[in-house]
């Protein structure tokens, strides 16, 4: 038995099921330019027709500032969604009040609707109880279906929750499952993969994960300044030299525990990152003064994949070089595409979230047969940062 909530503990049929979804997608000219958000909160808005509720959509988008501004609208999401869905949406131009009414009560079984952007009022990102209790009027239930949200303590995300009996969509549901496989309780031997750019930005992530995870692979310019800490010169690598103490800490912390840290041992190094610029494979402990490292190195790679096959659940965030200009994209591709090999088969459970970590594994034709891959952003980070996050805690059963 799950933890929380889902939509399975719902009898719906008949009743008002406001849905919280993240709908906040990409516009221009007032037209949607990519669905995904869309497209992954269908399944549970039409589980939900399906089984006779009336099903009213909320969402935000952008940031109106409390203000009714009408390139904010979501009239045109809500034209999409109905394409997206193959049935038709109502739309109210407020999401509370008179205009909501008159929509949700029209309303038949099986009828889906969407309400303006809550956003349109500050109470919403005050958690403003009253606010919440005007939404509430609008229904008998709410189901959240939008993680990605989730570590924000706004009304329609939390304050709703603690008013209506409330439940996770499908969505939050599948995310919820599989971070709790790569994290919760995950099958060992267990690693997480962390990269990108600053140490500074990932110690919470580093120190939540080292007691939960038996090796902790460190990538991108993050693991320059662990090399640095370790006393290796780095050229001019991109590195926090002022972070080398905190390094070390985490260092002593991860052997204290039985955590293994693995840092690379060879890398790719150039003097510019640009294009086309002329590389070099060095030692770790040979970089010129005058280079930088931007991506790892064969030994490295091989390194990781053969310590791929040994695991049996990864949790990823980050690349493991400069993914972004080749060649120096090389190691993140054939790692990631390894984890997929290995995930493909059955060998391993393999999670990953962040916005770098979702462009780099597209970018290596390796998302598809990840285990799960999480858009959720800054709520990803806060979960493996070990934070609880206020639209997930409401959820518990």
């Amino acid at each position: 038995m799950t933890t929380f909530r889902t939509i399975d503990d719902l009898d719906v049929a008949g009743k008002r099921v406001l849905v919280r979804a993240d709908l906040n997608v990409p516009m221009k000219e007032g037209k949607v330019t990519d669905t995904t958000r869309i497209d992954r909160t269908v399944p549970t808005l039409t589980q939900l027709a399906d089984r006779g509720a009336k099903v009213i959509v909320m969402s935000h988008l952008g940031r109106p500032k409390g203000q009714k501004k009408p390139e904010f609208t979501l009239k045109p999401v809500a034209a999409a969604l109905a394409a997206s869905l193959g049935r038709p949406v109502a739309f109210a131009t407020d999401c509370i009040g008179p205009d909501a009414e008159a929509v949700v009560n029209a309303m038949n079984d099986g009828d889906i609707a969407m309400l303006e952007n809550v956003r349109f009022y500050p109470e919403e990102e005050k958690n403003d109880q009253g606010f919440a209790g005007k939404m509430a009027a609008l229904g008998d239930f709410l189901v959240s279906d939008a993680f990605s949200c989730s570590h924000r303590a706004h009304a329609s995300v939390e304050a709703l929750a603690r008013i209506l009996p409330s439940a996770a969509g499908r969505l939050m549901q599948a995310e919820l499952e599989a971070l709790e496989g790569a994290l919760g309780d995950p099958q060992h031997p267990v690693a997480a993969l962390v990269g990108g750019a600053k140490i500074s930005t990932k110690m919470d992530v580093l120190g939540n994960l080292i007691p939960k995870v038996d090796q902790l692979i460190i990538g991108g310019a993050m693991a320059n300044t662990f090399l640095h800490a370790k006393g290796i010169d780095v050229g001019k690598s991109l590195c926090e030299h002022d972070m080398a103490d905190s390094a070390r800490a985490i260092m002593a912390l991860a052997e204290k525990g039985g955590c293994e840290i693995v840092l690379p041992t060879d890398a790719v190094v150039a003097s510019a990152f640009a294009e086309g610029t002329a590389s070099d494979t060095v030692s770790v402990d040979a970089v010129p003064a005058d280079k930088m490292i931007l991506d790892i190195g064969p030994d490295s790679i091989a390194d990781l994949n053969s310590r791929l096959a040994g695991y049996k659940t990864l949790l990823w965030n980050g690349p493991l070089g400069a993914f972004e200009v080749s060649p120096f994209d090389t190691g993140t591709n054939a790692v990631a595409r390894e984890a997929a090999k290995l995930t493909k088969t059955g060998q391993l459970l393999s999670v990953a979230g962040g916005g770098d970590t979702v462009a780099a594994l597209a970018h290596a034709g390796a998302a598809d047969d990840f285990s799960y891959i999480s858009t959720a952003g800054g709520a990803f980070l806060e979960w493996i940062e070990g934070k609880t996050l206020p639209g997930v805690a409401v959820l518990s059963r």
